[in-house]
């Protein structure tokens, strides 16, 4: 979901008092980073107007919040732990119960199946939560009643499950993955009994991304136009297959910049040469991912696209001023070790790059809109036929390389923006273009042996 984007439903006639005592949701989340500058971002809420609400939100320290506010008055759970991996899933389940003795009781909220620590406020026994009041509308992805752009969640989410009258277990949702230990949705979950207003959501129908597949038929409606960076789209991303996005706190010191889609497209920072590596890095195997250069503001050096192995510590350092970077640069030379060597075809803004990463034989090669510069052949192996030779991995500081992008001009007004596909487009791609194992979406064709960089594949090759 993008920034001023969210799913809203009228609920129906008031469920039972007795049972809006209690309430579960639980939704899966991939978290993107906020533009708003309060920092906050809603996961849900269940509202009548800004002083009777239930919600879960994120706050400026990336805590998970969750709030009982009625008349006015509002009760907090406040998490101990701060949620700021921007490059895992997050299942968070809230179980609401006030007809429980125990303060502690009656909110529990557990994170991947375990249940989180946290700062209770004086939760009201026998508080009837919003959820199921046909007076309060239901919202996903919104902060409270917010409608405007501000304080909506921006991330990836997936399986959103809710009902009334039941405060349930985290086992009811996921599992814990027999073969990598890690925790996972159930795509089918029993032992839910759906209530009058309960829903689930797997956002698999990319024409309405709100359907409900609990059989109720409770479908939200899509609002807002994301006019900061919103966008609401259907991803190959999921908690059982992660795909890499860009990294936004892998960054050097005082860097600035600014990521939306997901954390797929990042603008670069006015006056300094920051850049961004991918979350995921490798330290074998073969990969393969597409730069869409989209735009630039000003400037003379707006693009630089490449790999790198650099942890950076200033903002005055390009990619491709360090030994362990390579960098394809818009003037057609690659840039590496502070040289530039005079190499392929300048690329201008609407042109993408495709980024060859052959980990095994240490070789490096780029296409511009499909053709492989230097007659390039990423097939070829340690023959390395128009590759750029790189450093064997096992010899880099971080010992794994990571795709990077940014530009080299720190001139004031200038910025560039990139669009990236990991195997999850953040630009509209004309043929679908998925790897070997059928894992992604790519503009171009994936060259024989290489992979998106997506988990189950790093399983397998990395």
């Amino acid at each position: 979901m993008g920034q001023g984007i969210y799913l809203s439903r009228s609920q129906s006639s008031s469920e039972d008092a007795t049972a809006r005592k209690k309430f579960t949701i639980s939704g899966w989340y991939k978290i993107g980073i906020n533009a708003d500058a309060g920092g906050w971002k809603g996961f849900w809420s269940a509202c009548t107007d800004s002083n009777n609400y239930s919600s879960l939100k994120q706050n400026a320290d990336m805590q998970i919040v969750f709030e009982q506010k009625s008349s006015g008055t509002g009760v907090t759970w406040t998490s101990s732990g701060k949620y700021r991996d921007f490059n895992s899933w997050y299942n968070i389940v809230v179980a609401y119960d006030s007809t429980q003795a125990s303060n502690d009781d009656r909110v529990k909220v557990y994170i991947n199946g375990a249940q989180a620590t946290g700062t209770y406020g004086s939760f009201t026994q026998d508080q009837e939560g919003f959820w199921g009041n046909s007076a309060s509308t239901a919202g996903l992805g919104r902060y409270n009643n917010n409608t405007g752009d501000s304080y909506m969640y921006t991330g990836y989410a997936t399986h959103i499950i809710g009902t009334i009258g039941y405060a349930l277990a985290p086992t009811v949702f996921g599992s814990t993955d027999s073969t990598t230990g890690e925790w996972k949705p159930k795509s089918a979950p029993s032992g839910i009994t759906y209530s009058a207003n309960g829903f689930f959501l797997k956002f698999e129908n990319s024409g309405a991304m709100g359907t409900d597949s609990s059989g109720n038929g409770n479908t939200f409606t899509v609002n807002g136009t994301g006019s900061t960076n919103g966008e609401l789209v259907q991803a190959t991303d999921a908690p059982d297959n992660n795909f890499s996005t860009l990294n936004p706190i892998a960054n050097q010191d005082e860097a600035g910049g600014t990521f939306s889609k997901g954390n797929l497209q990042f603008v670069t920072q006015q006056a300094d040469y920051s850049y961004r590596p991918s979350s995921i890095g490798v330290s074998a195997g073969k990969w393969y991912c597409e730069v869409k250069a989209e735009s630039f503001t000003a400037g003379s050096d707006p693009f630089m696209i490449g790999i790198t192995s650099t942890q950076p510590t200033a903002n005055n350092k390009e990619l491709g001023n360090y030994p362990n970077d390579w960098a394809y640069h818009e003037d057609g030379k690659y840039r590496n070790n502070d040289n530039n060597t005079t190499w392929g075809n300048t690329f201008a803004a609407g042109d993408i790059i495709g980024i060859a990463l052959d980990v095994t034989n240490s070789k490096l090669y780029f296409s511009k809109n499909g053709t492989w510069q230097e007659s390039g052949d990423p097939t070829s192996g340690s023959t390395g036929t128009g590759a750029i030779s790189i450093t064997a991995v096992g010899s880099t500081p971080l010992g794994n390389y990571f795709f990077a992008l940014g530009d080299y001009d720190n001139a004031s007004g200038a910025t560039s923006t990139f669009q990236t596909n990991f195997g999850q487009p953040s630009f509209t791609v004309s043929s679908s273009n998925a790897d070997a194992n059928g894992y992604g979406s790519f503009e171009y064709a994936v060259p024989s042996g290489y992979y998106a960089l997506c988990t189950k594949n790093l399983n397998t090759y990395g």
